[in-house]
């Protein structure tokens, strides 16, 4: 499945997650999709992506880390389903606004915790999201730079 159309049922399924565990299991989601679209773009994307591209990697597998990894069996797994990028911008304008509904909704999740631990989760999550937005914000700027330059030459 290609990339916009897994990102749009991670939004819808974040959407529908009504209880504190359900939110947490789908930002784990989103957080393991953007590793899979930022390993694709490292390999296989615009070269000048792909030194920020790893950097999402990275940052989103730092995001799965700090959540507990909900029990999915592998058809389940958005990010396993990933079998094309598609087109890049698309896919990263996409990706950006829903690692910022999934930093809305922990935010919601962090204020309600009745435990500390539970709290600094979703904290930890939080700012795990946000630095992934803003690897893909970059990585939308040096498209847009790319554009220019080619617009102009």
């Amino acid at each position: 499945m290609d990339a916009v159309r897994l990102i749009g049922a991670s939004r819808c399924a974040l959407v529908g997650s009504g209880d504190a565990p359900g939110i947490m299991a789908e930002a784990w989601q989103a957080q393991a999709l953007a590793q899979a679209i930022g390993s694709r773009l490292a390999v296989s994307g615009p070269p000048e992506l792909r030194g920020e591209a790893l950097g999402l990697t990275e940052l989103a597998g730092r995001g799965c880390g700090v959540l507990d990894a909900p029990a999915l069996d592998a058809g389940s797994l958005r990010a396993a389903q990933l079998t094309e990028l598609g087109d890049a911008r698309r896919a990263l304008l996409d990706l950006g606004g829903l690692l910022g509904e999934v930093g809305i909704a922990l935010v919601g999740i962090a204020c309600a915790a009745d435990d500390e631990g539970t709290y600094w989760q979703c904290m930890e999550a939080i700012d795990a999201a946000d630095e992934s937005r803003d690897r893909v914000l970059e990585m939308l700027r040096r498209l847009a730079v790319r554009d220019q330059g080619a617009a102009a030459g």
